[in-house]
């Protein structure tokens, strides 16, 4: 029988060194501005139950779940989302707390990307949760937060800002199956024009399926309000489109407006998505390195309900990003490597202690030898040898 006791599983691999560095960089740069912006940390299981997933509101098809039972035969799966594992904390653990609720978290998600993609299926992403407020001061709150967020990784990013009930509106009314619908879905989240005229021209013509036409290509900046116009006549669809004008008004007068990208054909995966969305792109990544919205709904699922907004950050794809344009150290060698002669070991360990007590970086040595110590020193780069003996003495390498 093959043995797999040397390889990671598809979509997963090790962190070295540099890698480790980077990951780390990115969480503390992100996790301090949550943290000054008054958000609290918490934490989820790597493990729930299926149902905290369910796919009738979550979106996330069970196909992409990683599936496993308990010893009772429930259903468990690896966290395949973060913010509905936050949803159900927050309706079990938070219900006494004064709204509104600030949580952040950093932590990672498993899904089972097909293969052959390119994707990791474990991935760390860190993100905020705003629960318990509406209205334009908490959106405009999380998307500057967002926005604040990347720029102190990759200023050179393209956000883009949508409303998930546009299309919601007009695909009601159109005479399509569930699936059908999703496959529109699908089409217009990827502008694949050919795919959705496809569709669409099984259909008899009508404002809605002209709309949906048009969807993907409503995107740039101020104009699309107006271009846009002629498809949102109804009440619901007016009142949405005219919110989002208002929002990015108020981003554009706080110097926002270059850096946002008005899409209209932006469709999110994930079903519970009710108002705002948006989403972040940087040049080097094919992905979306960064994904929110508004999901007024959710919590009433977890028999909590208010109204919530928030966002996650693929932290190893800033890292990724950082790393290959040199915008990280490098892993530094020691700065000092600590020899104990035979019978000074302790000594050694003792007084290492005390270089690092002064803010050095400092290695022992488990070498035997002086000499053994002082190769390893100049295979690792290692610019200084303190050896303890009956006294100490200091060995400088070139």
């Amino acid at each position: 029988m093959k043995k797999y006791n040397k390889v990671t599983p598809e979509g997963t691999r090790d962190l070295l060194f540099e890698e480790c560095l980077a990951r780390r960089h990115v969480e503390k740069t992100l996790t301090d501005v949550f943290s000054s912006r008054g958000f609290n940390e918490v934490v989820t299981p790597g493990m729930e139950f299926y149902d905290v997933f369910d796919p009738g509101f979550s979106g996330i098809g069970q196909e992409v779940m990683y599936k496993m039972s308990d010893h009772r035969g429930r259903l468990i799966v690896m966290r395949p989302d973060s913010t509905m594992p936050i949803a159900r904390l927050a309706a079990t653990r938070l219900q006494s707390l004064p709204k509104p609720i600030r949580l952040f978290y950093t932590q990672p998600i498993y899904r089972n990307n097909p293969a052959l993609t390119g994707r990791s299926d474990e991935t760390v992403q860190t993100g905020i949760e705003l629960l318990g407020a509406d209205g334009m001061r908490a959106d405009l709150e999380v998307i500057v937060t967002a926005i604040e967020s990347l720029s102190k990784c990759v200023p050179d990013f393209r956000f883009e800002l949508g409303h998930a009930g546009l299309f919601r509106a007009f695909a009601e009314q159109l005479p399509v199956s569930d699936d059908l619908r999703e496959d529109i879905r699908c089409a217009i989240e990827s502008k694949n024009y050919a795919s959705l005229n496809l569709i669409l021209d099984g259909l008899e013509e009508s404002q809605q399926v002209t709309a949906m036409r048009t969807l993907p290509r409503l995107f740039g900046g101020e104009e699309v309000f107006e271009r846009a116009e002629p498809f949102c006549s109804g009440d619901q669809s007016g009142r949405m489109l005219e919110y989002l004008h208002e929002l990015y008004n108020s981003l554009s007068r706080r110097g926002l407006g270059d850096k946002i990208i008005i899409d209209l054909g932006l469709v999110q995966r994930n079903d519970y998505y009710t108002n705002i969305v948006f989403s972040a792109y940087v040049e080097d990544c094919g992905d979306a390195v960064l994904l929110g919205g508004r999901y007024d709904n959710l919590l009433g699922c977890f028999d909590f309900p208010m109204p919530a907004i928030g966002f996650a950050i693929n932290v190893d794809a800033i890292s990724k990003i950082m790393l290959e344009r040199g915008k990280l150290c490098t892993v530094l060698p020691s700065d000092v490597l600590v020899h104990g002669e035979t019978g000074f070991e302790i000594e050694a360990l003792s007084y290492a202690s005390t270089l690092i007590e002064k803010g050095l970086k400092c290695e022992n040595s488990i070498f035997n030898t002086k000499a053994e110590a002082l190769e390893y020193a100049k295979t690792r780069g290692i610019r200084r040898v303190d050896c303890i003996g009956n006294s100490i003495q200091t060995i400088n390498l070139a």
